[in-house]
């Protein structure tokens, strides 16, 4: 399986509408933006990071500079001990979409995490703004994992290729499946194939349609498709929670989808907020 071209948008509006009903809109500590790096990814969120640190109140700086300022040697080591994990963590969840050396970020502040996380536990009808925080992905997939996919077609949409159409355009070989897991102990592949390539070769000849229509009748599920899929962050919960996809027997979705779903923004803290697990904002805290 493969999932690339992820963007990952929306999530400025989202935190803004989470305030909306209780118009706390000033309470808001989180930054969003579009910025620019001379020297690529590596540097990226430096000049943002330390911005949004300032935003904390967690750590003195001087606003001018922005050096610690530090009574000890040890108030130094421990202010820039803490700052370059949440320099490490941003780089991991705050960057949402990167090109070139433009980077599209959304650094979210404990205020706005806290109450985004007492939403999600409360319920589906109050953790709506989850659902404006949208993902778009390209998943090449065997046909039974999209049919698992497809039990989630509220706030989802998907563009796929198409076997009807594009099927006898390119010999069949194993790279068409899905082989992650293959046990050629178990089920020889390399029974069916010659026989699905020549039944395509056959209709390629011919134009007989009926060669074509045994072709798709005898097309594995473990058949490869490559769909544009769109959702949303409550989709991803939805697929995600404990008892439904994460321990699915498929190791499609309990690895692959779960691993796909983990890499995006802030996943820890809104996606797989059931598990236990301490991140920088309890760290934030001690400070």
């Amino acid at each position: 399986m493969k999932f690339e071209n992820i963007k990952v948008y929306n999530f400025e509006n989202a935190f803004r509408g989470m305030r909306n009903p209780k118009e706390s809109w000033e309470r808001s500590d989180s930054s969003f933006g579009i910025n620019h790096s001379e020297y690529g990814e590596d540097d990226a969120d430096l000049s943002t990071t330390e911005r949004w640190i300032l935003n904390q109140k967690k750590f003195n700086f001087d606003e001018t500079t922005l050096s610690f300022v530090y009574n000890t040697e040890e108030d130094y080591k421990h202010y820039q001990n803490v700052f370059y994990d949440i320099c490490l963590w941003l780089r991991k969840n705050g960057i949402l979409n990167k090109s070139n050396k433009f980077y599209d970020y959304a650094y979210i502040g404990p205020a706005d995490m806290k109450l985004a996380q007492t939403l999600i536990k409360a319920g589906s009808e109050h953790r709506k703004f989850l659902r404006q925080i949208m993902v778009s992905v390209d998943i090449t997939a065997p046909l039974y994992f999209f049919k698992e996919l497809d039990t989630y077609k509220v706030g989802t949409v998907a563009n796929s290729t198409s076997t009807m159409h594009k099927i006898t355009s390119k010999p069949i070989t194993l790279d068409c499946f899905e082989i992650g897991d293959y046990d050629e102990s178990v089920f020889a592949a390399n029974n069916i194939i010659p026989l699905l390539e020549d039944l395509r070769q056959k209709f390629l000849e011919t134009k007989d349609n009926r060669y074509w229509k045994e072709l798709i009748r005898w097309l594995p599920e473990s058949w490869l498709q490559t769909r544009t899929v769109t959702m949303n962050y409550e989709n991803l919960l939805n697929m995600c929670s404990t008892g439904q996809r994460r321990f699915h027997k498929l190791t499609e979705w309990s690895k692959d989808f779960i691993d796909f779903a983990r890499s995006l923004p802030y996943a820890q803290d809104l996606i797989f907020l059931d598990e236990v697990e301490k991140t920088i904002f309890e760290k934030l805290k001690k400070i």
